[in-house]
């Protein structure tokens, strides 16, 4: 359960692998498939990995990463989000950006190096 929750889950692979930031590691779908049905869940939801749209869903949809922290460090204009789930289990997003700064300059929408 560690693994999946600090760890990141990657479209088109199978299994786990190194993750190419250097910590932890990468998930595939069949991981993500497995983890559901062991633990009786219809999707994992997670808030611990920087997404520049402020939530990104993988996996059919099975697992969703939600990021609420808008220009994050200050520097990489990223949108943030919540999410609300309704009795049916609809999840329902709503991105916002970050709150003006007096005196801050306009950053441009890019991922750092050491975030990939």
């Amino acid at each position: 359960m560690c693994d999946l929750m600090w760890s990141d889950p990657e479209e088109g692979r199978l299994g786990f692998g190194r993750s190419p930031r250097q910590v932890g590691y990468i998930w595939g779908v069949d991981e993500t498939e497995k983890f559901c049905y062991t633990n009786n869940l219809r999707m994992i939801c997670r808030a611990h990995q920087l997404v520049m749209e402020g939530y990104n869903e993988v996996h059919d949809k099975k697992c969703v990463t939600v990021f609420s922290a808008p220009n994050y460090c200050y520097r990489c204009n990223n949108l943030a989000s919540i999410v609300e789930i309704d009795d049916l289990l609809n999840a329902n997003y709503q991105q916002y950006e970050p709150a003006p700064r007096e005196n801050e300059p306009r950053t441009v929408k890019r991922v750092p190096a050491y975030f990939l």
